[in-house]
């Protein structure tokens, strides 16, 4: 047994053991009696299960047994309880989990800063790490896709109770046990996407503020030669308030909102750690500096008129004057303080996190559509040309749409870019993201929107970022890209932008479409091509990447996926978005947040560095993987094209409620209308395949594609494949993950339905087919066996959910047979259970959607 799985068992199971029984003893009406009855009843679910019994047999017998509630009213009240104590136990392992973070994880061991600077020393490679450090970085970009089934109110609960458990103070965590006792889970309305925003600010400033401070102060303390550049090394992004595609509720006025809200918290932060250095600093000369810098930041935080009375080279330029002091005047005491505020300014500037706008790339073309109907900025017969003939009508625009009726809020959003950049800096707004793109005209019509609001060419300092995500799109990404760098104006455009170009690249829909192995396999060809073109055109290309929380979405153990980028993919750059609930789950402490930050560092600088580690895979290698994606896509495509496909999820699923749940603010489907894949978002499509414990999207196509190949002959040559190259080993473990969190013996009794039997038994043999491939390439017995404690992890948290999704089928059970028979209140109650237990099953999951 490893360290770190020993003090797993002890810091988490044992203590989770003793702090639920607390539980029992809160003061609350029929607690105790709610946790006895409910620690039967997952029992009695175990033995149901391995007795092959449905969840509607289960609750039945176990009302018939372990209680005298015979009415309905009487047991929906029990299950009402059970839901709610469940909740409340995921909060209690989640907050344990965090607390032990640091015990249960080798903060300087694989994959950390500590371990790069033993690599860098024993390699002489202090000047290689100086020449990547010049432009390399990694962007953490936080989203407010509604995947945080947490209100702000728990997560604040859990931020807390993690501390009270770390320091081991018992009457403390019973008080924050009585609050979440006391503290409603669900949401009565919807957030709006300002709320969103102000939940995700406050992780900017009570988590990544610090631990990115921190990471900073290590690397200038030990390569100060390596990073005394003006490149930053981590950077910040955030999407809630700027992305607009599909949420009718983001317009200009949010976008401006959350910008002056971000610009507020981080002078918020260094007000603070003025105050702070005001204790220690109390120096001739440095103390009347300290106590201007204070005034400046309290002026522009509490009184209306100083907004832009304030530059980011204004306060470093101060720090700069304090630091030059303390060493000539006061032998450098408390230096590493000023040090330590400075990287941070450097880094957050007055923006703390770029805002990127989104919008997709259909409302653009229509809104171009409107113009050249209705107004003379465009020629009449536009939307008759040929899409070379748009672009070169778009390139040489030179006049403003006055008519901004047609789409005001459109031309106000361009328009208020610059006025960001003129109050937090250029970085505080400077990325145009265009989803769904599937050519060059896609960006030059925003191009052409950015000169019809009224922008000039010169003065373009917006990055148009094209977002690439279905299968088709992604393998013609590079000829898109390609009509881009022979376009002369957009040449010009990306000489201005210091010759960079970011492309985005979408996990999520790329799996819907065409399933998960063609899905990475089609992103990760997509990079080689573009990384080829771009250097052929002497562009720097960037990739950002799309990624969610599970394996399905591009999530699980990401920063694998960067180490093992080959020499032929571009990695100056790692950019990834970090979704609603990894953020709390991956980052929510500092230790958390700090691990995960290093991990994406040391993926990418060695990836860099010591490049003998990475096998670039040789053309017979990229033949197999092309094989095996192309077997993998043949099966999911049968099944995608099966009538009853969709239909079965939306059977058999919570889906239809997940837009009930008031957990974001965009709606669940881009389009109203009747339910299709493609308007399909991917986080309630991958969200409600993980409640039902299928977890189709995370490997469905892979046993079928081994098998294929097999029969051929090629085993021996997979299996190579899986020795030789960490990026297949990764996909293979990421399957592993999304099949450990499956339970079939939950969804069994479809097995047999007249509709749906097929389908449910040709998702079983995959799941059992992928499941035992697996284990011949892994050598192993059981799935995930070499990260034994992410295993418990996991097994445990199933217990804790085993409840919730036993009474959650069962409630979908009872709204199909009731369909016809029961009243509109009663069919709401088992609507209620079935959206309920949603909560706690996600939450147990961390990283499900």
């Amino acid at each position: 047994m490893s360290s770190n799985l020993a003090e797993f068992k002890n810091l988490v199971g044992t203590k989770f053991e003793m702090y639920n029984s607390l539980f029992t003893s809160l003061p609350f009406h029929r607690v105790e009696k709610t946790g006895i009855l409910l620690s039967l009843f997952l029992l009695h679910c175990e033995e149901g299960f391995r007795n092959e019994q449905s969840p509607a047999e289960i609750i039945e017998s176990f009302f018939k047994q372990y209680t005298t509630y015979r009415s309905e009213k009487e047991q929906i009240d029990l299950l009402f309880r059970f839901i709610q104590y469940s909740e409340r136990q995921v909060v209690l392992f989640d907050a344990l989990e965090d607390a032990a973070f640091g015990k249960t994880h080798d903060m300087n061991g694989s994959g950390t800063l500590k371990q790069l600077q033993t690599e860098v020393v024993q390699n002489n490679s202090q000047q290689q790490l100086a020449d990547k450090l010049k432009d390399f970085s990694v962007r953490m970009v936080l989203t407010a896709h509604p995947n945080q089934f947490y209100p702000s109110e728990v997560l604040g609960i859990i931020h807390d109770l993690g501390n009270a458990l770390q320091k081991d103070d018992t009457v403390l965590v019973n008080t924050y046990l009585q609050q979440l006792g006391k503290t409603p889970f669900f949401k009565k309305k919807k957030p709006s996407p300002y709320d969103e925003a102000v939940n995700l600010i406050w992780f900017l400033e009570n988590v990544f503020y610090q631990s990115a401070g921190t990471i900073l102060s290590f690397l200038h303390a030990e390569f100060p030669d390596a990073v005394k550049g003006a490149n930053q090394l981590i950077r910040m992004g955030f999407w809630p308030g700027g992305d607009r595609d599909g949420n009718p509720f983001v317009k200009a006025d949010t976008t401006l909102k959350v910008a002056e809200a971000l610009r507020g918290s981080i002078i918020k932060c260094y007000y603070r750690e003025v105050r702070l250095l005001k204790g220690r600093l109390t120096f001739q000369g440095v103390d009347t500096l300290l106590a201007s810098l204070e005034e400046r930041l309290y002026n522009n935080l509490f009184i209306p008129g100083y907004k832009a009375d304030l530059s980011k080279d204004e306060i470093i330029n101060t720090l700069l004057e304090i630091r030059d002091i303390l060493i000539e005047k006061h032998n450098s005491l408390f230096l590493n303080k000023v040090n330590n505020l400075l990287n941070k300014v450097n880094l957050f500037g007055l923006f703390f996190a770029s805002l990127d706008v989104r919008q997709d790339s259909s409302i653009h073309k229509e809104l171009i559509e409107l113009i050249a109907e209705n107004t003379s900025v465009l020629p009449k017969n536009y939307n008759d040309l040929s899409d070379e003939g748009k672009i070169e009508v778009l390139q040489n625009i030179d006049s403003l749409v006055v008519d901004t009726d047609l789409d005001k809020d459109t031309f106000e959003t361009l328009l208020t870019i610059g006025t960001i950049q003129k109050f937090n800096g250029p970085e505080g707004c400077h990325r145009y993201i265009i989803s769904h793109t599937t050519g060059a005209l896609d960006v030059m019509e925003v191009y052409g929107l950015f000169l019809m609001a009224g922008w000039k060419k010169e003065n373009l300092a917006v990055d148009i970022v094209p977002l690439f995500e279905t299968i088709g799109d992604l393998q013609n990404a590079a000829k898109a890209m390609t009509v881009l760098y022979q376009n002369e104006v957009y040449q010009q455009h990306l000489k201005r932008r210091n010759k960079k170009q970011t492309i985005m690249l979408g996990f999520s829909d790329g799996t819907k479409d065409g399933g998960y192995l063609m899905a990475n396999w089609s992103i990760y060809k997509a990079k080689e091509e573009l990384t080829r073109i771009s250097r052929e055109y002497d562009v720097d290309v960037v990739f950002f990447d799309g990624r969610g929380g599970p394996p399905a979405r591009g999530g699980g153990k990401t920063h694998q996926f960067y180490a093992s980028m080959g020499q032929n993919i571009a990695n100056k750059e790692i950019q990834l978005t970090i979704q609603g609930q990894t953020i709390s789950s991956n980052f929510g402490t500092r230790e958390a947040a700090r691990y995960n930050t290093e991990q994406l560092m040391h993926a990418g600088i060695s990836n860099g560095l010591f490049s003998s580690r990475t096998t670039t895979m040789s053309k017979n290698e990229e033949q197999l993987l092309q094989e095996l994606s192309d077997e993998s896509y043949e099966a999911f495509m049968v099944l995608k094209n099966d009538p009853d496909f969709l239909e079965y999820l939306n059977f058999a699923s919570p889906l239809r409620y997940y837009a009930e749940a008031n957990i974001g603010s965009r709606p669940s489907k881009r389009k109203a209308g009747k339910l299709n894949l493609n308007d399909l978002r991917a986080v309630p499509y991958v969200g409600a395949w993980s409640q039902l414990k299928q977890n189709i999207p995370g490997y469905y196509g892979v046993g079928l594609a081994f098998e294929k190949l097999e029969k051929e002959g090629k085993w021996d040559q997979i299996s190579d494949l899986y020795q030789n190259s960490l990026y297949f080993r990764t996909l293979v473990g990421n399957c592993e993950m999304a099949m450990t969190k499956c339970f079939f013996p939950l969804t069994a009794y479809l097995s047999k339905h007249p509709k749906y039997g097929g389908l449910w038994n040709m998702f079983h043999d995959e799941y059992e087919r992928t499941k035992q491939y697996t284990l011949r390439l892994t050598g192993k017995s059981e799935l995930m066996a070499e990260r034994e404690t992410d295993q418990l992890s996991i097994q445990m948290r199933q217990r804790i959910e085993l409840p919730l999704i036993t009474i959650q089928q069962y409630a979908l059970t009872m709204i199909r047979e009731k369909d016809k028979t029961a009243s509109t209140t009663e069919m709401k109650i088992f609507e209620k259970l079935v959206m309920r237990c949603s909560f706690g099953i996600i939450n147990a999951e961390r990283n499900s959607a």
